[in-house]
């Protein structure tokens, strides 16, 4: 008998069908004996239903207000999954955040969890239960509700398996799996058996909607065997480990696990800045008191030594107010310069682990661009990740050249 933690996403729920099929699969896994704990996420569309309420009635809702109005849809959900099973003839009992013992601090719409008490869920699944609970929320010390941001059921999820030692923590979604790169974009992407958690944190951060971040690194802080799931056709999903399980074959060829991009980046260079120490902190600085994030960063020497260019890139909507800023707050402080910016551009990156064991994978990713007539723009890398900017216009040619060149095609796997 083993402890299974399930968590199915809006999709999954999204009808009262869905609902009964998702409660027909819990009872599967019931009727073979094992312990399950099923933690649901709102009905598809159901968290935007209730946002638009809200921001009908108060342009600038307060987040404690936001977090009660949006923890309800889960409450919907875990009583009717409830009712499903206890039609079929299963033993279930719902449980909201708060019920089920989630603490978090106080940061509403946004919120962190801080301990779980599982005294009650494990007295539910000895007494032959399964235990339904509310993703997405939990409670600060002061009894609020809150919630824990986009895509927090996965965290729940995580979490939860996390607290109770579970064998595993599913993730049912509406894709099969893990694929090496968007199937929408190449045809050819394939499923991944397994990859690790590094890798799975370097796609997520880099575009891969999977799973969410916090998720992944729940799962791998408390080494929890995570796995990613179809509710919708059966099949082994993709396994999330803590460390790659290579074999010796394995390692004679650099091994790369997937591709991700995004179009969601735009790029500011500041051109003719003073080569001074200090000159990185006066730019980034007010941009980082603005609460905008920067990805990429590279500075130029220039010939003469007392000048340098500054690029950077921010998220596309930051784009205008970070190009205000600049104009405005940063350029007079500097004394001058002159800013050019572009925001069609897109981010693709190689991710495998087995980067760190061979050499050449930057070398053969700039040459496979280069062949195909795709200017690099910026470079970024880390031991499993190199990051390229292109042009947006070049990016699916991009991500489906690279993708065969490095042997990630479903004919190239098929044939060896």
């Amino acid at each position: 008998m083993a402890l299974y933690v399930q968590k199915f996403g809006g999709t999954s729920v999204g009808s009262v069908d869905r609902i009964k099929a998702v409660a027909e699969k819990v009872k599967g896994f019931r009727d073979q004996g094992h312990q399950v704990v099923v933690v649901v996420s709102a009905m598809s569309g159901e968290t935007n239903r209730l946002t638009d309420m809200a921001n009908a009635l108060n342009e600038d809702p307060a987040p404690r207000e936001m977090d009660m109005l949006l923890s309800t849809g889960e409450q919907v959900t875990i009583s009717l999954l409830a009712m499903a099973l206890q039609q079929i003839g299963v033993s279930a009992t719902s449980h909201t955040g708060a019920q089920v013992g989630i603490h978090t601090d106080s940061a509403y719409t946004k919120a962190r969890i801080q301990r779980i008490e599982t005294d009650d869920l494990k007295a539910d699944l000895e007494a032959g239960k399964v235990v339904v609970v509310a993703g997405f929320q939990g409670v600060d010390e002061n009894g609020n509700i809150t919630t824990l941001g986009r895509g927090g059921s996965d965290t729940t999820g995580v979490a939860l398996a996390a607290a109770l030692g579970a064998d595993e923590c599913q993730i049912y979604t509406d894709v099969d799996g893990v694929y090496t790169t968007d199937p929408r974009v190449c045809t050819k992407a394939q499923r991944l058996e397994s990859i690790t958690v590094e890798e799975m944190l370097e796609l997520a951060s880099l575009g891969s909607k999977v799973l969410q971040i916090r998720a992944v690194e729940f799962a791998g802080k408390y080494n929890v065997p995570l796995r990613v799931l179809s509710s919708f056709e059966d099949g082994p999903g993709t396994l999330i480990v803590a460390d790659a399980d290579q074999d010796e074959d394995s390692m004679e060829e650099p091994l790369i696990s997937g591709i991700a991009f995004t179009k969601n980046e735009a790029k500011l260079t500041l051109l003719h800045t003073p080569d001074v120490p200090g000159v990185a902190s006066r730019i980034l600085g007010p941009i980082a008191d603005a609460n905008i994030e920067v990805d990429m960063i590279v500075q130029n020497v220039a010939p003469a030594g007392d000048y340098t260019d500054f690029t950077f890139t921010v998220a596309k909507g930051d784009y205008k107010a970070t190009k205000k800023l600049l104009e405005e707050t940063v350029i007079p402080d500097l004394g001058g310069g002159e800013l050019r910016g572009d925001d069609n551009i897109a981010k693709v990156s190689l991710v495998g682990v087995g980067m760190r064991s061979h050499a050449g994978v930057a070398s053969k990713m700039f040459r496979v661009l280069a062949d195909e007539n795709v200017n690099i723009r910026m470079v970024s890398t880390s031991e499993i990740k190199i990051s390229v900017v292109i042009d947006e216009k070049h990016m699916e040619l991009a991500v489906n050249a690279l993708h065969k060149a490095f042997g990630l095609d479903k004919s190239n796997i098929e044939s060896e």
